[in-house]
């Protein structure tokens, strides 16, 4: 298992430097001049522009620039806004809050899609399979911004269960709310996704042999037919934590959550490369550590693979 593990991290390393040189590239030939835009409409002088891009190592090559933003991963100092902020500092405020609303959207999605997904593919063609079917589809359909406002007007201001915003009062209740938002479509996927899985291993020759051994039913469900259609599914969820964490821009604005998402659409709009590159470098390894954690995964869930 160790070995494999340090096979897949050597298959990263490549992964992780062509991602971040594409991003640093692109970030970089937005147009516009965000040092000119410091000044607003009159501009900046030029020997005051020319201090700036000093400073910020913009003066430079962008392979050198590159090479240096390199370093500053290595040492951990990801420069400073344009503010004079540290951009480790606007990270570790934006960060933790995001995690954990990442978190428990994808703990939603799961549970939740995995449970109505497993039963409508054992009842597959009948009521309940139909009905799961039609809701899916409608919360796939309908844009994150109406079911957050749909929400929001629900359970916030008609019922009162759950406050309508998020602010400075980040906790478990005032996070459900954009949790829920955050992972409805996801939710939507994992449920077709399980519900399909589980229709087909009910008709394989490996749950036909389990219940011929006379296997208790309960055991063929659960060993046999859910454990091998969570496959595909771990692997959706797997890239799915860092979708959740990209994709928080649009619930974040709708519940005023000082997250990740808010903090890189105010950088892209400040012209500020170096918060984008670094917030964007930090979710690509989210991204790179969960695919590690779903290969690991495939060897709980199919024993073909641990004993390879």
């Amino acid at each position: 298992m160790l070995r494999y593990i340090g096979h897949r991290l050597l298959q990263m390393i490549p992964v992780f430097f062509g991602a971040t040189l594409l991003i640093f590239a692109m970030v970089y030939a937005m147009p516009g001049d965000p040092v000119q835009a410091l000044g607003g409409d009159k501009g900046l002088p030029p020997s005051v522009a020319a201090q700036i891009r000093a400073e910020y190592n913009l003066d430079k090559p962008l392979w050198i620039q590159y090479l240096l933003y390199l370093k500053g991963i290595v040492t951990l100092d990801f420069g400073k806004t344009f503010s004079g902020r540290e951009v480790t500092e606007v990270m570790a405020n934006a960060f933790p809050v995001t995690i954990k609303l990442a978190f428990m959207a994808i703990i939603f999605e799961a549970v939740i899609g995995i449970f109505f997904g497993f039963f409508a593919g054992l009842k597959k063609g009948k009521l309940f399979d139909s009905t799961v079917l039609v809701v899916s589809l409608v919360v796939i359909a309908v844009p994150t911004f109406v079911i957050g406002f749909l929400l929001q007007f629900l359970l916030g201001v008609k019922l009162g269960w759950l406050p309508t915003t998020v602010g400075a009062n980040v906790n478990f209740q005032s996070l459900l709310m954009p949790a829920l938002v955050l992972g409805a479509v996801s939710c939507a996927y994992v449920i077709r996704l399980t519900r399909q899985e589980v229709s087909e291993n009910l008709t394989a020759d490996f749950v036909r042999t389990a219940r011929a051994k006379g296997i208790p039913e309960s055991r063929v469900m659960t060993h046999h037919v859910l454990r091998n259609s969570l496959i595909p599914v771990a692997t959706f969820l797997g890239g799915d934590l860092g979708a959740l964490m990209t994709g928080a821009i649009v619930t974040e604005g709708i519940f005023a959550i000082n997250g990740v998402g808010g903090t890189l659409y105010q950088a892209i709009l400040r012209g500020e490369a170096a918060t984008v590159v670094s917030i964007t470098t930090v979710l690509v390894l989210v991204y790179i550590v969960a695919n590690l954690l779903v290969d690991l995964l495939y060897a709980v869930l199919d024993p073909r693979i641990r004993y390879e």
